[in-house]
């Protein structure tokens, strides 16, 4: 609104700055004299004038240039599967209309669990997942990561024991080492200012699948169970085996089919760290588990948007005091009029 002042206050000065007239006896010489510079450039001082009065209008509207910053917040679940590879996984498990070993039905339910081909599950894009392997020993298999193509591969080539020196359960020991890699992963990510990264840890699971009681290793799953709930994780325990049912003088009775299966460690495991425990019989029990889980365990997705302003006042402004300073400059010296 003040720029359409400017245009008046030109007119105001221009007139207050008319040219004085001087009486002569013959202006006939004068017609034939030719217009000098400093004539040609006697209305420069007005044009700073204005010039300056427009730049200092916007320097006091104060003008502002905005950046709109949009940020990507993952708050995930940190996700570590402890599967169960000793020779007992060998048995056969029904998996659609074909019978499979519990290795490969708990191997394909897992792929199914990261990246489904139908819409029973919803996958698990925002997660960071990783894997532990254990017989004998446990080993790490792959890190946790976002890059979920790299854990399929490596799925794959996980197969059963094939050492009877290397054959056993160790699932303390498994569930410590899967515990020690979230609790790293977590700090880590602390350490680098979590506050500020793209990436948020949510909660720390752990899935436990395993046809078997702990009989290697150095850890017990009660001591492991404890290190779990110190370490603020949630164990999800998936006993993997069949039951068949044996009539007694008191009815119909379900017992594991392998009487080295130990279902009460793992519900005591489960309940010591929060989690919950299943017994899965078949692939499609698996399946029905791993569902739940995926019920239970949501990540979330966040875009934050911001928008950051930067004055830009004060280049209109030196604007302003410049050309302030070019006509006053003129005024006094080049184009300086009497009176």
């Amino acid at each position: 609104m003040f720029l359409l002042l400017v245009p008046l206050a030109a007119l105001l000065i221009w007139g207050r700055s008319s040219p004085r007239a001087l009486q002569f006896s013959s202006t006939a010489v004068a017609g034939n004299l030719v217009a000098s510079w400093r004539s040609r450039l006697a209305a420069l001082p007005l044009l700073l004038r204005v010039l300056m009065l427009i730049a200092l209008v916007i320097a006091l509207a104060r003008p502002q240039l905005g950046f709109e910053r949009v940020r990507d917040v993952s708050r995930g679940i940190a996700i570590a599967m402890v599967v169960d590879r000793s020779s007992s996984m060998g048995a056969n498990m029904k998996l659609g209309g074909s019978t499979v070993t519990r290795l490969e039905a708990v191997k394909s339910v897992f792929r199914d669990f990261i990246d489904p081909q139908d819409g029973e599950m919803k996958g698990r894009p925002n997660d960071l997942i990783g894997m532990t392997m254990f017989a004998q020993y446990a080993d790490s298999v792959c890190p946790l990561t976002l890059s979920h193509d790299t854990l399929l591969q490596l799925l794959d080539t996980v197969q059963l024991v094939d050492d009877q020196r290397e054959d056993g359960t160790a699932i303390g020991d498994a569930l410590a080492l899967a515990g020690a890699r979230l609790k790293q992963t977590e700090e880590e990510l602390n350490r680098s200012g979590n506050s500020r990264s793209d990436y948020e840890i949510k909660s720390k699971i752990i899935i436990l699948l395993t046809d078997g009681e702990n009989n290697a290793g150095d850890r017990s799953v009660s001591d492991s169970a404890q290190l779990c709930k110190q370490w603020g994780i949630r164990v999800y325990a998936v006993g993997v085996g069949d039951k068949y049912g044996i009539q007694t003088a008191y009815g119909r009775l379900n017992v594991p089919l392998r009487p080295g299966f130990d279902d009460k460690a793992l519900r005591a495991l489960a309940e010591t760290t929060g989690g919950l425990y299943w017994l899965a019989t078949d692939a499609d029990a698996l399946r029905e588990v791993h569902s739940e889980i995926d019920a239970l365990e949501t990540s979330e997705f966040e875009a934050i948007r911001s928008i950051e302003y930067r004055e830009m006042y004060m280049p209109w402004a030196l604007a302003a005091l410049a050309f302030l300073c070019c006509e006053i400059l003129l005024r006094q010296t080049l184009l300086r009029t009497i009176p």
